[in-house]
């Protein structure tokens, strides 16, 4: 009987093991997840470093107001002090919380603009794309891989779950890039301000019309990797989600031959089919 329990806590431990690798692993958000998204480039882990170095500091800063506080109850309450004090001011005290709060945030604002800066300059890009936003779902360029363009639309329920896809997260044709290239992120929109937002590569990017935006990635494995615009831009919103496919650099090569062919550009830009259809 002993032996028993041991080897079914052993197997729940090995079970309960195996689900946390999976959800470390994951590109995606699940229910009841701790933390955020696995992170999968560079500026990403720049982003969970400076995350875990603010988590220190808050918790820091917390359980010594917390301490104050109780040790404040505890010496200064009516019982043992049935006379209050009528001190009004000190300068030593004023000084310190005026001064320390100000080196605190000092100690923050370095790191941050340093982040920002590695975030918004580009790495000595191998390559291009160009994001376009619309209303809504999202147009790609690939300008310096033979410069073609495709739309990208959110998946039905039924053809989502025909290909494996989440809900809300597939798309038609998703974008496709090989692994370990720094991939320079170009983004603007035709209509109303969208957000190009990937939270496992750490990238999130107004589209604004009239204005072309800058960012970048470098995705440090294969895999498939889901984001979704974060600026609320029309009825529709909800419906815009973006699906990167990292590959292997032969497998890119290939895809993107068959893509200069498929996606070869006939006249019209990304969107216009959309905008037949809208003035039909």
């Amino acid at each position: 009987m002993r032996a028993q329990r041991i080897l079914a806590a052993a197997l729940g431990g090995v079970m309960l093991a195996a689900a946390w690798v999976q959800l470390a692993m994951a590109e995606e958000p699940h229910p009841w997840e701790m933390g955020m998204v696995q992170g999968d480039t560079p500026v990403r882990d720049r982003i969970d470093a400076f995350h875990n170095e603010l988590l220190i500091i808050i918790t820091l800063i917390t359980v010594f107001v917390l301490a104050l506080l109780v040790y404040v109850m505890w010496r200064f309450n009516a019982k043992r002090n049935p006379v209050p004090s009528k001190t009004t001011h000190n300068t030593l005290l004023e000084v310190l919380w005026t001064t320390v709060p100000l080196l605190i945030l000092v100690a923050i604002w370095w790191p941050s603009i340093k982040l920002l800066y590695f975030e918004n300059r580009t790495q000595h890009a191998d390559m291009t794309i160009k994001v376009t936003g619309h209303q809504w779902y999202w147009s790609y360029e690939y300008p310096d891989q033979g410069d073609f363009a495709f739309d990208s639309n959110i998946l039905s329920d039924a053809d989502a779950a025909k290909k494996g896809e989440p809900r809300l997260l597939g798309v038609d044709n998703p974008v496709v890039l090989p692994v370990g290239a720094v991939v320079r992120v170009l983004v603007t929109s035709t209509d109303v301000i969208h957000s190009w937002y990937m939270p496992s590569a750490g990238v999130q990017e107004y589209a604004v019309i009239g204005r072309t935006n800058e960012s970048w990635m470098q995705f440090e494995k294969t895999g498939t990797f889901y984001g979704q615009c974060n600026q609320i831009c029309g009825i529709n919103h909800p419906f815009m989600p973006i699906e990167i496919q990292v590959v292997s650099k032969a497998a890119f090569d290939s895809w993107a031959a068959q893509a200069k062919k498929k996606f070869a550009k006939d006249g019209n830009e990304p969107g216009a089919m959309h905008v037949a259809q809208a003035a039909e």
